[in-house]
């Protein structure tokens, strides 16, 4: 029978690569169709790969901790003519063992970030035959952002070679003219990298890594607003199941930019962009970084018809499951620290959006009340928003937490 490669599938609209992390067959296994094979990490959640067909398993030659591109063959399998038709393994105008032999190619190809084991880090000087770090171009690599520090092009060039940007070289003193950092400053610092103790950082750890140098480029500011949550937590004691607070701010986030959409647009050339829908995501706590489910249109639903899906994306981006549709395309983040006792945070918005609203802890508090004339003890949280400051000024952002307070003292309504 003729065999036919098993590449790395896009699992995802951005994905690039992605990192084998379990392989659960072995060659010479019997496979069915769509079964499970292999088990991949991208930047955003744990996949599966599965077989176009059913046959036999005849090499596998992708690694665990090794990154592919999509596209990349993982292993091969045989299959009869009539199973690889129906998978569309075969092309009209091919034979099997034509289309086998096309998409046979180098264990080596797609490989990202593929390093000798004996010398994980180069300390040569430069040169185009020693390379032992070969990083490629991918959608999940960091995006290198240039410094506000002179740096020659030997010296860019010499960090390319090793997949670093500037940003990884916060906090080196350099011996240059100015403390400019010269290539002598740059190969004794990675020499004494050796010295210290290194772990690979997760895909997840890089992407987020990536995401908020990105979002550092533009001028941040963030505002805070007390706001009393009594009546949010009596009206949440009265319900079963019980909505998670999160999600009161997120249905009063919605309403509060429908109401005036520019606050949530994006600052393109000298237009403001203003979002179509009122797509509001949340941030889930994972091993090693932070997932940001979104919910689509939260504007248009009730806080009763926000809660199923909410919980479900929830144990979704616990397990690393989620979608891609449910992913991506937001406009503003809630991201609630209050479980972990934090009283003041600055949220760093993602790049694509314009707002990130942070929930801190509730403390009780005496708050004046003029009708009985006295302080009366009230749980009260700080609600932090962070935002770019070319879309939003402190008086903007600032009626917004007013008005999210507003909405949070009726939320029998929300």
């Amino acid at each position: 029978m003729p065999r036919f490669p098993i590449h790395m599938p896009q699992l995802g609209e951005s994905m690039a690569e992605a990192t084998v992390r379990e392989i659960l067959i072995t060659s010479g296994d019997t496979v069915s169709a769509d079964q499970n094979i292999f088990e991949v990490e991208t930047d955003k959640a744990m996949m599966e790969v599965t077989t176009p067909c059913s046959g036999e398993i005849s090499e596998i030659v992708a690694e665990v901790g090794t990154s592919y591109a999509v596209g990349s063959p993982l292993a091969y399998i045989e299959a009869t003519e009539e199973e690889a038709s129906k998978a569309g393994l075969v092309k009209p105008d091919e034979t099997p063992e034509q289309t086998a032999e096309s998409g046979a190619g180098s264990e080596e190809e797609g490989v990202h970030f593929k390093v000798d084991d004996e010398n994980m880090i180069d300390t040569s000087t430069p040169s185009e035959e020693d390379h032992s770090v070969k990083p490629t171009v991918g959608g999940t690599l960091p995006v290198p952002i240039r410094s506000s520090v002179y740096l020659s092009p030997r010296m860019r060039h010499r960090m390319e070679e090793l997949g670093l940007n500037s940003a990884d070289l916060a906090g080196l003193p350099g011996s240059g003219a100015g403390g400019r950092v010269t290539v002598e400053d740059f190969e004794k610092f990675i020499s004494e990298l050796e010295e210290h103790r290194m772990t690979d950082a997760s895909p997840m750890r890089i992407a987020v890594a990536d995401s908020m140098r990105r979002s550092w480029t533009r001028p941040l500011a963030t505002v805070t607003v007390p706001i009393i949550m009594d009546e949010v937590l009596a009206h949440r004691k009265s319900l079963d199941p019980k909505p998670g607070v999160t999600l009161y701010a997120m249905r009063a986030l919605a309403i509060a930019l429908s109401e005036n959409t520019a606050v949530a647009g994006r600052l393109i050339g000298n237009r403001i962009v203003h979002p179509n829908a009122i797509d509001i995501g949340f941030a889930v706590e994972v091993d090693d970084g932070v997932l940001v489910p979104v919910i689509r249109d939260v504007e248009q639903k009730s806080l009763e018809q926000l809660q199923a899906p909410y919980e479900e994306l929830v144990r979704n981006g616990q397990d690393r499951k989620l979608a891609p549709e449910t992913t991506g395309g937001g406009i503003a983040t809630v991201t609630n620290v209050g479980p972990f006792g934090i009283t003041d945070a600055s949220p760093i918005p993602l790049p694509e959006q314009n707002l990130v609203l942070g929930l801190m802890a509730g403390r009780k508090t005496p708050i004046w009340d003029p009708e009985q004339n006295e302080f009366l003890p009230k749980v009260e949280s700080n609600f932090i928003l962070s935002f770019d400051h070319r879309i939003l000024d402190g008086g903007a952002a600032g009626r917004l937490l007013q008005r999210i307070g507003q909405l949070l003292q009726n939320p029998f309504e929300l």
